[in-house]
């Protein structure tokens, strides 16, 4: 809500011509205070709101209360405490937990990990001791990551369940940290998983070729609220990002649709997932 809402505002004072100094100057504020409220890093007073309105010449009711009422809910949701919050995470983990505990969709593309909200113990451990995992490991204690992986596999099963549609690359599930003894826990995990009802799983074999996706996992958020904007999750080896709503989240979404054509159905990708733990 709180990218949301900046970006609705940097739209605002675009259209009226104005810089983020004459917009600091109506707050009586700093210049950096104003970014820091249109990159939806702060949350932003009503007071604030009707301020930059008026500089910008907006009076229409709907519009001025249509801001009044994201800045409330993004306030709302920056208050909350959730489980998360006893965790040592990283900050951007942090927020994700926060994003994830609250959508009702999500649409998620894998081409290098089991997806977090599907990973077993034994798996997020092994991953945890490989060398590919070194940079991201971070100071938080290995069972304590571990919980919160379990934590947040919650949500798959809780009420509501969270509608979960996932796309997994076929080299995911060939090269398991750990070896077989990991591999066959997952697998069998993964295909339990797939038969939740709220649950799509479906893979995307060696045989479909290759495709843009390849170069990063990428996450799709989807709300309740009305008029909530999809939040697109992209992550990197060293950097991650996020995108909210516009055409950049609705080219992933594009994005995600034309993997899961080319990915093998649900009935097929149960079958494959059972052929390789068979064949371990």
């Amino acid at each position: 809500m709180g990218r949301r809402l900046g970006t609705e505002l940097l739209k605002l004072r675009t259209a009226a011509g104005l810089t983020q100094p004459q917009a600091a100057n109506a707050l009586s504020a700093s210049t950096a205070k104003v970014a820091k409220m249109e990159g939806g890093w702060v949350p932003v007073r009503d007071p604030d709101i009707r301020a930059l309105c008026e500089l910008y010449g907006v009076h229409d009711p709907a519009t001025v209360g249509g801001l009044l009422e994201l800045a409330k809910v993004d306030r709302e949701r920056r208050k909350a405490k959730g489980w998360w919050d006893d965790y040592p995470l990283p900050g951007i983990m942090q927020e994700y937990m926060a994003l994830e505990s609250a959508a009702t969709t999500i649409k998620a593309w894998q081409p290098a990990f089991v997806p977090g909200l599907l990973q077993t113990p034994e798996y997020v451990r092994a991953l945890r001791e490989s060398p590919a995992a070194q940079v991201a490991k971070g100071t938080v204690p290995d069972e304590e990551f571990i919980e919160t992986r379990l934590t947040r596999r919650q949500r798959l099963v809780g009420d509501p369940a969270l509608a979960f549609q996932v796309v997994i690359y076929e080299a995911v599930l060939r090269n398991f940290p750990g070896g077989a003894a990991t591999a066959r826990g997952q697998l069998e995990d993964l295909t339990k998983t797939a038969d939740l009802p709220n649950v799509s799983l479906r893979v995307f074999p060696f045989t479909s070729g290759t495709h843009s996706g390849l170069n990063g996992s990428f996450n799709i958020l989807s709300f309740a609220a009305p008029g909530a904007m999809d939040v697109v999750y992209v992550e990197g080896p060293f950097a991650q990002r996020w995108l909210e709503g516009g055409d950049a989240a609705a080219s992933y979404d594009e994005l995600f649709e034309r993997i899961t054509e080319r990915s093998l159905d649900e009935r097929e990708s149960v079958s494959f997932l059972h052929k390789l733990r068979k064949d371990l």
